[in-house]
């Protein structure tokens, strides 16, 4: 039976905190109390005892006293089992926390309710979970417990474990090998862990411990040396002997490894769109080697010129080069790849000079604003506390040095601006930024500034007094990194490893794992208050944390860093922003689950693996009513800690906010989010089955397919920007809402063939995954991916790889003045009195423009479209071959020809 606690437990919390409630119980101790006959952890400084308050014919009323008799550390949590030591039976309810049982054994479970964690039992302190008991109390025996999660017991005999298969070689596929444990232990073993090597690929709690090791492709090829693991009651652990299981099952068509181009169609096209992008006369390199965002220069999106390049379009040049790799068995391009990534994107030591860095005061606070003309924001070095850095030490213990191991986000591939390196206006590529001013700073509003300011350029003070109030200036470098395209290359570098092991060749991409782990290592910042401040802050007031309580587990919108010319002082930063577009529990379960991808630093694997679950919770926070994904949530409400518009609902102490991060456009209208954030959620499906993520993609293909249509004309019509009412309801782990006050609308439709591709590869993953765990494929996501593909092979390919012409109404703000008194206050913003200059000269001051200060686009071959639209002619029509698009439509091919050759 289960005994559910009930909200009586409140007046226990309460009265820890000295606060006052009405309407609820608590069990009243009495002083005829029976104590266990066993309190096992009284010598940790905790015990566990047990008692009646009160009897009667046949009956009684008990309680499970939790005490903290001498421990530092506070109780936020318990559980443990027990045994009655005479005939009792537990009946009728229990209060102040939750007992299940009891089990053959006369075994019951006893967890403290959720709410505990926020008014913990401090030293002297004690907490009682009540209970009506059948016949007559003669105490307690305490098998096993965990208090805090850490399980304390004064057992420490060992369980046995023994692991039998019924099969040891596997020669077809699909095929299925079934894992038979045996367990045995002196107080009870609760559970049996199965491993393949030294990776955890399963368990189970009830005997027989049984797991399945389903063989379904040749990229299982290979010995696997699975053990099984008994945890009894205590927390001891025993191993089995070890049984290989030998899968050698034939690379064939359609077996879930890319083959060549003759085997496959779609293969075929693979590789011709894979050589369109390598063709050196199509211009998506430069000279360096390095991906511009888009062959074509004049283009004006997240980037403000189309020779810049992102860390994004190099995380899918990674998952390009993988797959061709795949395809071909040659990994050189795969390698060469990365090694271009760490000469140019990721901040080699040299440009990051750090001779000290404190992480018990990791930054200076300056808050946000909600339009650019609120800037310069004040520097607060003393009147705003900010936390402590909890990932500094490790890092640098395991790396043994203080830079960064991660991408900046933005190059200047061509030095088109001329800031070169750190002033010296040459070098080539540059690292620049761009946004930097609040959530309302859209491209068309920001002033171009190296990331490198050693004030050789802008104003008296380089650029700095455009962003941030300060006293006096030093010259500074500072780099920004976006979270999603790190995940991404660790994801792209997984699939590598997977198709490289599958050929027989995994030493080939070794290297470059063990760097995608390292890189997942610092991604960790992304999980972190930007300030580190507590989680649920709502003033700039509110606690500084300590330790990880300044994490909330999920990838916020950047993490950056920077520091003084002369390495006499740098910072770190995390944000406090969730966007459920930049979220990849694909990523999290690489690199918390798989053996080769587990970062070194000590708390990392565990961070990666809460981060797993915490991020689909947060889709499934998100999902709206019709299956779409909402915008996300943050910790500084405006960016600043303000106290939350009334009635948001809350996820985990982050507030709602349906276009996190940027305003114009707003954040999460656009579906190319939808698209690229639900294929991880199918990837992590596909190698999972777990059941959050399946129910997740269920829902949203659902949607996504009742909003996509085939056209007459041979093309396609898939969604392009949604509009959100209502809100999703107040997380509850427990029982989530079902938000059925949060809506999305489709307000228009594209062809876009980025897009298209995106939401075709989340389609196959889908209907691969559906095909890998129920042994039939979904036929709607199935068709539809081909058909998306297909379309797009024979309507919109040209010479470069495809493209569709676009309309860009927007490049009338090219000439846009700062406007206060229009509703988004748009336009360039300088404060008056600022002047300065760009590289090339052009006057930075209150009368800039978007083209004043980039006066080198009127020497741009498609300039003359602009320029008619600004002189009263129509929009112009562009077709953009952009690096992302067109790797992922080459991927999308790819993958289509992985699963479904024929």
């Amino acid at each position: 039976m289960k005994i559910s606690g009930s909200r009586t437990a409140l007046i226990s919390l309460l009265l820890v905190t000295g606060a006052v409630s009405c309407g609820t119980q608590t069990p009243t101790p009495q002083s005829n109390t029976t104590k266990a006959t066993k309190q096992a952890f009284s010598a940790s400084g905790y015990s566990i005892d047990g008692g009646t308050s009160n009897a009667w014919q046949g009956g009684y009323s008990g309680y499970l006293r939790v005490s903290n008799v001498a421990a530092s550390t506070p109780i936020t949590s318990f559980e443990f089992t027990f045994k009655f030591n005479g005939t009792t039976t537990m009946a009728g309810s229990a209060w102040n926390g939750t007992v299940t049982g009891p089990d053959a054994s006369g075994i019951y479970t006893a967890k403290s309710p959720d709410w505990l964690q926020y008014s913990p039992i401090s030293v002297g302190g004690k907490w009682d979970l009540g209970f009506n008991g059948n016949g007559t109390f003669s105490g307690i025996t305490v098998l096993a417990a965990k208090i805090n999660g850490q399980p304390l017991s004064s057992d420490t005999i060992k369980p046995t474990a023994s692991l039998s298969a019924n099969k040891t070689s596997v020669t077809t596929a699909p095929n299925s090998v079934l894992l038979t444990a045996t367990a045995a232990d002196n107080v009870g073993v609760a559970k049996v862990e199965f491993y393949d090597g030294s990776t955890k690929v399963g368990e189970d709690a009830t005997a027989p411990y049984n797991y399945t090791f389903d063989v379904q492709d040749s990229g299982q090829n290979g010995t696997h040396a699975f053990m099984a693991r008994a945890v009894d009651l205590a927390g001891n652990t025993g191993d089995s002997a070890k049984v290989n299981v030998v899968v050698n099952v034939p690379i064939t068509p359609g077996s879930g490894t890319p083959l060549p181009a003759a085997d496959s169609e779609y293969t075929k096209r693979f590789l011709e769109m894979y050589n369109k992008i390598k063709n050196p006369a199509n211009g998506y390199f430069s000279p360096e080697g390095v991906p511009y965002h888009s062959v074509e220069t004049l283009i004006v999106e997240a980037p403000d010129h189309g020779h810049e390049t992102t860390s994004e379009a190099y995380s899918y040049w990674l998952w390009l080069e993988a797959m061709y790799g795949a395809t071909t068995g040659n990994w050189t391009p795969y390698q060469n790849a990365w090694a271009n990534m760490e000469k140019y994107i990721i901040p080699t030591d040299t440009l990051q000079p750090i001779s000290s860095y404190d992480p018990s005061k990791p930054a200076t606070y300056a808050a946000e604003w909600d339009f650019p003309d609120q800037y310069p924001s004040e520097l607060k070095f003393n009147s705003v506390s900010v936390g402590q850095d909890p990932l500094a030490n490790e890092l640098k213990s395991t790396y043994g040095k203080n830079q960064i191991y991660g991408m900046h986000w933005l190059l200047d591939v061509d030095n088109w601006y001329g800031y070169g390196q750190c002033g010296d206006g040459v070098t080539k590529p540059a690292y620049i930024n761009t946004f930097q001013r609040g959530p309302q700073e859209s491209v068309w509003e920001t002033v171009p500034h190296p990331s490198c300011d050693v004030m050789k350029f802008g104003g008296k003070n380089g650029f700095l007094d455009l962003f941030t109030k300060d006293a006096s200036y030093s010259k500074q470098w500072r780099y920004t990194n976006a979270p999603d395209a790190d995940a991404r290359a660790v994801q792209a570098a997984y699939w590598a490893h997977q198709f490289a092991k599958a050929r027989n060749q995994s030493s080939a991409v070794s290297t470059q794992v063990s760097k995608a782990a390292m890189m997942g290592d610092y991604l960790r910042y992304a999980m972190y208050d930007k300030y580190f401040k507590t989680i649920g802050c709502k003033s700039e007031t509110c606690a500084a944390a300590t330790g990880k309580d300044s994490a909330f587990y999920l990838l916020s919108w950047y993490y950056a860093w920077g520091g003084a010319m002369d390495g006499s002082w740098s910072w770190r930063i995390g944000s406090s922003h969730a966007h459920s577009g930049y979220q990849n529990p694909m990523a999290a379960y690489v690199l918390s689950s798989v053996n080769e991808f587990k970062p070194k630093s000590p708390t990392a694997v565990a961070d990666w693996k809460t981060s797993e679950k915490r991020q689909l919770e947060f889709y499934r926070w998100l999902q709206s009513s019709e299956g779409a994904i909402a915008g996300g949530a943050t910790n500084s409400w405006k960016g600043r800690y303000a106290v939350p518009d009334a009635g948001l609902p809350t996820f985990y102490g982050l507030t709602y906010d349906w276009q996190p991060v940027y305003h114009d456009p707003p954040s999460n209208q656009w579906f190319g989010f939808q698209a690229w954030t639900m294929e991880r959620v199918a990837e992590h499906y596909y190698l999972t089955n777990d059941a959050n993520a399946k129910a997740l993609m269920d829902k949203w293909v659902k949607w996504a397919l009742g909003k996509t249509s085939l056209t007459a004309d041979g093309s396609y019509q898939i969604p392009s920007t949604l509009q959100w009412t209502g809100q999703p309801d107040t997380w509850n782990p427990s029982n989530p809402g079902s938000n059925t006050n949060l809506h999305v609308t489709v307000l228009d439709y594209t062809n876009d063939v980025g897009v298209a591709a995106a939401y075709a590869k989340t389609l196959t993953y889908y209907a691969a995954a559906t095909l890998k765990h129920t042994g039939t494929a979904d036929a709607a996501s199935k068709n539809m991916a081909k058909a998306l593909l297909d379309r797009m092979y024979s309507k919109y390919s040209d010479t470069k790889g495809m493209s569709v012409p676009e309309v860009r109404s927007d490049y009338a703000r090219f000439d846009d003045k700062y406007n206060p008194n229009s509703p988004n206050r748009d336009g360039i913003y300088v404060p008056a009195g600022w002047t300065g200059k760009m590289a090339n000269g052009d006057v930075i001051d209150a009368n800039s423009t978007f083209i004043s200060i980039r006066s080198k686009y009127k020497q741009d071959p498609d300039w003359a479209k602009v320029e008619s639209h600004l002189n009263g002619g129509p929009a112009p029509t562009f077709n953009y071959h952009r690096f992302w698009a067109q790797a992922d439509i080459a991927l999308a091919l790819a993958e289509y020809a992985r699963f479904f050759k024929n």
